[in-house]
């Protein structure tokens, strides 16, 4: 039967019923991104399938973007850092600007800190002087690229440069013809060399002017089978949506007359906050290579993120050809070459990321830990040999060198759920389903009298203090010395326990049809009124050294308790675990 809506009161909210009003904001200084005419776009049933080329500009973008730009020192870790995560194209500085990147450029040359397989880039403006001195700073380089930039975009042609589109281009086609013959005039035939140029501020660059000026550096160029050219389209400023970005990308890569030896570059920056879907779409429609910094270090809002884009194509079984896999070392290292701390929340990284305070959280994520570790153990399989697929975490924490420890944390919103998960992984105690709501409470009931999040040490010393006996300072009613039983031939149960009840040595002596039951039968020898609920227990280790959880429900007096027994004997355990709840209703 289908459900009618309600009618009457209350009143369903509508469109109609919203409530926002006009902010007031000058919005006439704003015009709309224009849209590229593709009717038959492609890229949105694209699929990217394998790693692009990646190029990290750390040292130069990222660097010119720093209140403290990094000394040689931590120029030359990030450097490092960036050869050990496998990055094969580096964008080392733009000597031509001042003798410290310059000096820099040298001395990872000179001092032969570039291995075989890595290309660094240099950048230079289209200027005569700071093309010859940035070639100079390559020589002896095995493999390196200069890249050549140009503004094109119209505000910049007219605010700017004051030039026509004609005078832009011969900038670009003269700074070509230039890199050419200072390469061949400084460079010697040990170093394999690159060109790339960009059309900076391509993106709010006319497209047919844009495409003009590239094919014109190509004509100087002539790129052709082994003599590739990168044409860097660079989202100078994040103006337009990523799917415009993408219709651009595919435009340009539909309209180049030398598509088979161009790679195609992405430079996206982050001002409107989707760089990383920016790169991504414009993969989808062709591009090659990405352009980016760690962390999104950049001008203004920064670059594109490399960390983000990687280990996105990671998290969807695609090898993204970097290693990530020691990502606070990352971190570390690049907080200290930037001097600048990395968001708790940024993406894969940050110190929250693998982290869930919320209850419902953390309880999918318990169960899907649990049901990680059953589907594996049914296929004959380790948890690391099947198909990740935990609720909250879209990636293994300990692909990227973390724990699990911090995954679940507790504060006031959280619940039953993760408290018991910090309580197995971490003490091996696979609390039952009602028990892990009596215990929630009571830490419940201490974040709220203390706010903030409560740390696992804390949980399991309110645990212990709760529920487990202190042999340093006792408590409760009953300290268990002994126990012993026998069976007799109608299958009775006969129980001796020498304890401590109110502080006296005593002897309790019960019968029942089994420890359990004899032991609660020796209890109403002393006055208390028990009886059992519920019985559960598991081992928390194997092997001669095997320790025992076991768990009671009791009701006692009128009241409903949990208690938990450890111990290497399972019946010492269970007497523990009775002895537990019995003590607890005494408090």
């Amino acid at each position: 039967m289908s459900q009618q809506p309600f009618v009457g009161r209350p009143t369903p909210i509508t469109n109609a019923t919203h409530t926002q009003k006009t902010s007031g904001m000058p919005i006439h200084k704003y015009g709309r991104y224009e849209q590229v005419d593709i009717q038959d776009r492609t890229w949105p049933d694209a699929r990217v399938t394998k790693a692009p080329r990646w190029l990290s500009t750390d040292l130069r973008d990222g660097n010119q973007s720093l209140i403290d730009p990094m000394t040689p020192a931590r120029k030359r870790e990030m450097f490092d850092l960036l050869v050990r995560m496998g990055y094969k194209e580096i964008e080392v500085g733009f000597p031509s600007s001042g003798e410290t990147d310059f000096a820099f450029v040298r001395s990872i040359i000179e001092e032969g800190a570039i291995p075989d397989d890595v290309t660094i880039s240099v950048l230079t403006q289209a200027r005569e002087d700071l093309i010859e001195r940035t070639v100079e700073s390559l020589i002896g380089a095995k493999r390196a690229t200069v890249h050549l930039y140009n503004a094109t975009a119209p505000t910049f042609r007219r605010v700017v440069f004051r030039g026509s589109k004609e005078q832009i281009k011969q900038i670009a086609v003269d700074g070509t013809r230039l890199v050419m013959e200072y390469a061949e005039k400084l460079l010697g035939p040990e170093t394999t060399f690159g060109y790339q140029y960009s059309p900076e501020i391509f993106t709010d660059t006319e497209l047919d002017f844009a495409l003009e000026v590239c094919e014109a550096v190509c004509d100087v160029w002539q790129p052709s089978e082994g003599r590739e050219i990168i044409l860097n389209l660079p989202a100078t400023v994040e103006r337009s949506t990523p799917s415009t970005h993408a219709d651009r990308f595919e435009w340009m890569a539909r309209n180049l007359t030398r598509r088979a030896h161009i790679c195609i570059s992405v430079h996206p920056h982050n001002d409107r906050g989707t760089a990383v879907a920016a790169a991504e779409l414009a993969l989808m429609a062709g591009a090659d290579r990405i352009e980016g910094c760690l962390f999104g270090q950049g001008e203004r809002t920064g670059n594109v993120d490399l960390i983000t884009l990687g280990m996105n194509l990671f998290s969807q079984g695609i090898d993204p050809q970097i290693d990530f896999s020691q990502i606070d070392e990352i971190r570390r290292t690049s907080e200290y070459c930037n001097q600048m701390e990395v968001h708790p929340r940024h993406p894969y990284a940050g110190d929250l990321v693998y982290t869930a305070f919320s209850g419902s959280h953390q309880d999918a994520i318990k169960k899907g830990f649990d049901a990680m570790e059953a589907d594996a153990a049914a296929q004959g399989k380790t948890v690391d040999d099947i198909e990740w697929a935990v609720p909250y975490l879209p990636i293994d924490p300990k692909d990227v060198g973390r724990s699990y420890e911090a995954v679940i944390r507790v504060n006031s919103q959280s619940g039953k759920g993760g408290i018991a998960y910090v309580l197995k992984n971490d003490h091996k105690l696979d609390l039952p389903r009602r028990m892990q709501i009596e215990f929630s409470r009571i830490i419940q009931a201490k974040t709220d009298a203390e706010g903030g999040e409560v740390t696992p040490k804390a949980i399991w010393d309110v645990f212990a203090d709760e529920y487990l006996p202190n042999p340093e300072n006792p408590w409760g009613r009953i300290q268990l010395r002994s126990g012993s039983t026998a069976t007799d031939k109608d299958g009775t149960d006969t129980l001796t326990v020498e304890a401590v009840v109110d502080g006296v040595e005593a002897v309790l002596n019960g019968t029942g049809n089994g420890p359990i039951s004899a032991f609660f039968d020796a209890l109403a020898g002393i006055g208390v009124d028990a009886r059992l609920l519920d019985y559960t227990e598991h081992t928390m280790s194997e092997g001669a050294s095997a320790v025992a959880a076991s768990y009671i429900e009791c009701a006692i007096d009128g009241r409903v308790l949990w208690g938990i027994g450890i111990d290497a004997n399972t019946t010492r355990a269970s007497l523990k675990a009775v002895i537990s709840a019995v003590n607890r209703a005494g408090r």
